[in-house]
């Protein structure tokens, strides 16, 4: 048996922040062949690492103060100053994410830079069989030997895009180590409708997406399945199978519109005026699900405002969810009333530490869910060198 004075399970975005915080002695063991595949392939391949307005409102999870300490204690501002002495160009876009100018691979090599100064080893392409704790000290069993450890770090992940190897193994180690666990769902996922929207498949449109817990304000995009976008991705977090959502499609100060065109384009034809201020494709699906025929000379003002308040609130029930396969992020997790929230360490067994997507704790779409990464692996790698 391999001794370290750390040993940290996952070499994703949170794993490797712990590392390079964890101090000398620190093991980072993964199954995959490569560090960081999910901080490789998002953002399009530019990352979206963090964003300009984090706060703990932009997470969700049974207890929503429980963020609060590590994000504020390790800041967004704290990840763009680490970015930007490595050299790395980033940008802004739309609603405070940041993305890098170059790929995202720059980040995981800013990553396993910032770990091997520190004095960690990464050791890539290996099982993890079991753990077992015993005398004070953690024994991780893998297919390359057992290695012992004194501070073990679960930062495994969560379900979300099994084909990259994510499996549910910090929830079964958590939970043998006495922590209740969350049910875990897809989250930051497409919503299926069966075929219903694939005439619509491409469209993309302005939309409001509510339910009784959230609302979000982004662009909607109708797929051969169902419905995407990020107004839908943002909602999909606070939905739950069987339940209904609310899409707000209405243009601003359409009903006024309307009655002042019926004024002078009254001839027209009522879908043909739509289709000025909603995709045609959109409009044309619509008259099959709503009477939109006749010109628009023929509509009372009771009729648009009815034409309105339909497009206002329609309410449509998802089939279900794309799933796994293509969910962002996984929400729920390991339960975080067994956690400290600053140091985020087992409150069942001293010594273990949780972490990342594995945990509790979902972000919004935007880069929230890296500043999440680095933010609690950042508590848990200072709390640890703080112990040396």
């Amino acid at each position: 048996m391999t001794y370290h004075r750390t040993i940290i399970l996952g070499a994703g975005a949170a794993g490797l922040m712990a590392a390079a915080f964890a101090g000398p002695d620190t093991l980072v063991l993964d199954h995959a062949a490569k560090p960081g595949e999910k901080i490789r392939i998002s953002g399009g391949g530019r990352c979206n690492f963090t964003n300009l307005d984090v706060t703990a409102a932009n997470f969700h999870g049974q207890n929503p103060h429980f963020p609060k300490s590590a994000l504020a204690r390790y800041t967004h501002w704290d990840f763009i100053e680490l970015v930007s002495r490595h050299g790395i160009a980033w940008h802004e876009k739309t609603l405070g994410q940041l993305f890098c100018d170059g790929k995202s691979t720059q980040i995981i090599d800013m990553l396993l830079s910032e770990m091997r100064d520190a004095g960690a080893i990464l050791q890539l392409s290996t099982q993890i069989e079991g753990v077992t704790h015993q005398g004070g000290q953690f024994a991780v069993r893998t297919d390359k030997g057992t290695y012992t450890c004194d501070n073990l770090v679960l930062a495994t992940g969560g379900k979300s895009i099994p084909k990259m190897g994510a499996t549910g193994l910090a929830y079964d180690l958590a939970r043998q180590f006495g922590h209740d666990i969350v049910t875990p769902r897809p989250a930051l996922v497409p919503l299926t409708f069966g075929d219903r929207f694939a005439p619509l498949a491409g469209v993309s449109t302005p939309c409001t997406a509510s339910n009784d817990r959230a609302r979000f304000s982004e662009a909607l995009l109708f797929t051969h399945r169902g419905l995407s976008g990020p107004a839908i991705l943002q909602l999909s977090s606070y939905w739950h199978e069987g339940e209904a959502i609310w899409l707000d499609i209405c243009p601003a100060a359409l009903l006024d519109t309307l009655r002042a065109q019926r004024q002078t384009q009254g001839r027209h034809a009522l879908t043909t005026e739509l289709a000025r201020h909603l995709p045609a494709r959109l409009v044309e699906f619509l008259a099959g699900e709503m009477d939109l025929t006749g010109n628009l000379a023929d509509q009372s003002d009771a009729r648009l405002g009815d034409i309105c308040d339909t497009l206002s609130a329609w309410m449509l029930t998802p089939a279900g969810s794309e799933g796994y396969r293509t969910a962002e992020v996984t929400a729920g997790g390991v339960a975080t009333d067994g956690l400290s929230s600053k140091t985020m360490e087992s409150k069942h067994l001293p010594g273990l530490y949780i972490i990342g997507e594995a945990v509790d704790v979902t972000g919004w779409l935007g880069g929230y869910n890296f500043q999440w990464a680095w933010a609690s692996g950042a508590a848990a790698g200072r709390a640890i060198a703080g112990r040396a």
